[in-house]
């Protein structure tokens, strides 16, 4: 589960709590944080850099109220740091026991490669994960990025967003509900450019998912799944309903057909388009 809109501390609490009264080992779970975004805003609290990097997991480690996470992302790729020394500072990280293994998010396919090689070369950790953007949508990266990357290395995907931002729960078909990703014009315009044309596909999308007797949201996360690359597939709820019904995409999985895969690629008109980072990547440049 993604936890991005809940304080750490209250995941902590509710970690500890778990372990004290229902009987939790710590080993059956498997937590995560990111480094990338410091909570005051500065230019040192915020990047790639080993200083970052040590203090910034140290700070989560606490507020989690934990001593070690079992991954630890590199939350964006940092263009003002040395892949050489983020390598170096996630090693450290990990050898003092902060974390068991370290991750990508959004990094380029080149990028991670050279995080190998320097990995390689140094005696190093290797990243054995990346975070990407993966939905039915948006898959270019996933689907023809990484293919050497997970033939060379064994890399693993934590997916996230296989609703694109709600769209593909099909609930922006008739109309924008206040207070959602999209209520705002500026929003969907950084986010998403052809916004009005993705919610024209989604009825068609809608139409699949009908036939197959689940909800769009189910059919979109069941496609996510049924990438035997994607080793999970992160998924966010606003209510226990919510999350039940995303669960229940687990049965449709087996209905995610070689058929099934064509008529959708058919009904959003699908073409391979060349990975580029993340469209709000200027945010890391803000205080440089």
């Amino acid at each position: 589960m993604n936890a991005v809109r809940m304080p750490p501390e209250i995941v902590g609490r509710a970690v500890q709590k778990g372990i004290k009264e229902q009987g939790w080992s710590r080993e059956d779970l498997v937590i995560s944080t990111k480094i990338y975004f410091g909570t005051k805003g500065g230019p040192n609290e915020q990047g790639l850099s080993r200083k970052h990097i040590v203090e910034g997991l140290k700070a989560s480690l606490k507020r989690l109220q934990l001593d070690y996470v079992d991954v630890v992302f590199c939350h964006r790729p940092d263009d003002f740091t040395p892949i050489e020394e983020t390598v170096r500072a996630m090693n450290y990280a990990i050898e003092h026991g902060w974390a068991y293994y370290w991750g990508t998010s959004q990094w380029m396919s080149a990028d991670i490669e050279e995080a190998c090689k320097i990995a390689d070369r140094l005696g190093l950790i290797r990243p054995v994960v990346e975070q990407p953007t993966y939905n039915i949508f948006d898959r270019s990266r996933v689907e023809y990025g990484f293919l050497d990357l997970f033939k060379k290395y064994k890399l693993g995907l934590t997916t996230y967003s296989p609703l694109a931002f709600g769209l593909l729960t099909g609930k922006y078909i008739t109309s924008t509900p206040e207070g959602s990703w999209f209520s705002s014009a500026q929003t969907y315009d950084k986010l998403i450019p052809d916004y009005p044309d993705r919610i024209a596909k989604t009825v068609a999308l809608k139409t699949i998912a009908d036939e197959l007797g689940c909800s769009l949201a189910q059919m979109s996360i069941a496609w996510c799944v049924s990438n035997p690359n994607a080793s999970t597939v992160m998924l966010g709820a606003r209510s226990r309903k919510q999350l039940d019904e995303n669960l229940e995409a687990i049965r449709y999985v087996d209905k995610i057909t070689p058929e099934i895969k064509a008529r959708i690629d058919a009904a959003v008109d699908y073409k391979v388009q060349i990975p580029e980072k993340e469209a709000l990547g200027a945010i890391r440049s803000c205080h440089l």
